[in-house]
């Protein structure tokens, strides 16, 4: 369910007219509804067991807004970088509350994350954990880590996605596990606290996570029955969204919670997950006005003054967003098949290919759908585009929550060094 719906012929985001934003923000920008992210944040915090600890992947939209907003909704933070720590923090989400994954963390991020006190480090190599080890020992402090293991579990998901097979940078073999442990606990400077797992991402079937979890959940018990102090389990994020109106959804949070329920049952460890996309894809969408419509020789292409630099989705996953106009079609009206297109110098820049739109003239308002998750967390400023506003609406109110930069800030940053005068 999203927040974002016709009203009188007009595309509302909650109780703002989408039309007015845009006179404000100006094309493109993106909206994202604070009830979305509410009613997605409690069905799923309702879902999995009492007592959990859910950490907002941050990677999938980290608009200090949006993190804040979850934070306020005791939402903890994922990170995978020195910059995401920082995001969160300045959010104001508790370190306490803080996980930190990622397969290439440096030594000034682990530094980082040791001063700031964070819940959970995710160790994802033996090198990662020596250098950690070696750290907390300088600091003179101890070191709170998971193990990331990799289950080699195919995740059914777009291989670009996909984190949990053997064949993955990700986490620790199962079979390497047990030695790593048994060095943990050789290294005073490091207390071992539990496991991590993450296959993937838009999981659309629940068969690969139960298999993932299965297997965590033996290799918890093995590690318990060796005296490990096995306390928690990170169980990733992943679970999939409709990204297309009328396709067979995604298993709902209730089904998914149902299973972890059943597979951990009787083990007495806090379970932590990671939902990003599940959190914010459905409460984004992305505004773009038409900046012409062209009939191509063999196809006719809608053009629009947001690209792929905006919304790469589609050119790097060939993923679906669907395409809606902001005024609500004559029922009547002669849809027609196009490309819908960016200005961008690239032919990937295609953000729908072959879609049935009504009709749509220059200067008409249209938004992409579902582009909360990994929008404007992946934009860039190819083609020196600026990068897009963002908003977020609440009930009848709204916000700019991110600036469009002038080309001058852009420019400004580039400097021409002295040789070249």
């Amino acid at each position: 369910m999203n927040h974002f719906g016709y009203r009188a012929g007009r595309l509302y985001a909650e109780d703002c007219a989408i039309e007015d934003i845009a006179a404000r923000a100006g094309t493109p920008f993106y909206c994202y509804a604070h009830a979305t992210l509410e009613r997605h944040f409690s069905v799923f915090k309702s879902a999995v067991p009492e007592g959990s600890l859910i950490a907002y992947a941050v990677k999938a939209n980290g608009n200090l807004a949006v993190v804040s907003a979850l934070g306020r909704m005791s939402a903890g933070a994922d990170v995978v970088s020195l910059g995401e720590l920082k995001r969160a923090l300045a959010a104001g989400i508790p370190p306490q509350r803080i996980v930190f994954s990622g397969v290439g963390k440096t030594r000034v991020e682990l530094e980082a994350a040791l001063d700031a006190g964070i819940y959970e480090i995710n160790v994802e190599s033996a090198p990662e954990l020596e250098l950690l080890a070696e750290i907390a020992a300088e600091k003179k402090t101890r070191a709170t880590i998971a193990i990331r293991v990799n289950p080699d579990v195919d995740a059914l998901t777009h291989a670009k996605i996909s984190t949990g097979k053997g064949e993955n940078k990700f986490g620790v073999p199962m079979a390497d596990v047990p030695a790593l442990a048994a060095r943990a606990r050789e290294l005073k400077a490091l207390d071992l606290a539990g496991l991590a797992v993450h296959i993937g991402s838009q999981i659309t079937d629940l068969s690969p996570l139960e298999d993932a979890f299965t297997r965590i959940r033996i290799l918890a018990e093995t590690l318990l029955a060796a005296g490990h102090a096995i306390t928690r389990i990170d169980l990733g994020g992943g679970l999939g969204v409709p990204y297309v109106t009328g396709n067979q959804p995604p298993p709902d949070p209730a089904a998914y919670g149902a299973m972890v329920r059943r597979i951990f049952a009787g083990l007495d460890v806090q379970l932590i997950f990671e939902p990003g996309r599940l959190i914010v894809a459905n409460a984004g969408i992305l505004v773009a006005r038409v900046i012409r419509v062209k009939r191509g020789a063999t196809r006719n292409f809608v053009i629009l003054d947001a690209a792929m630099n905006d919304l790469i989705r589609p050119a790097l996953y060939d993923a679906h967003h669907d395409v809606v106009p902001v005024r609500e079609p004559e029922r009547n009206a002669p849809w027609a098949e196009a490309d819908v297109v960016g200005p961008v110098c690239e032919t990937g820049d295609t953000l729908a290919s072959g879609r049935r739109l009504p009709p749509l003239s220059e200067g008409d308002l249209v938004a992409i759908l579902s582009a909360g998750a990994y929008g404007a967390a992946q934009a860039s400023e190819y083609n020196t585009r600026p990068l897009v506003p963002e908003v977020m609406v609440k009930g009848t109110d709204f916000a700019i929550v991110r600036d469009r930069p002038r080309y001058e800030d852009i420019l400004a940053r580039d400097h021409i060094p002295a040789f070249l005068r």
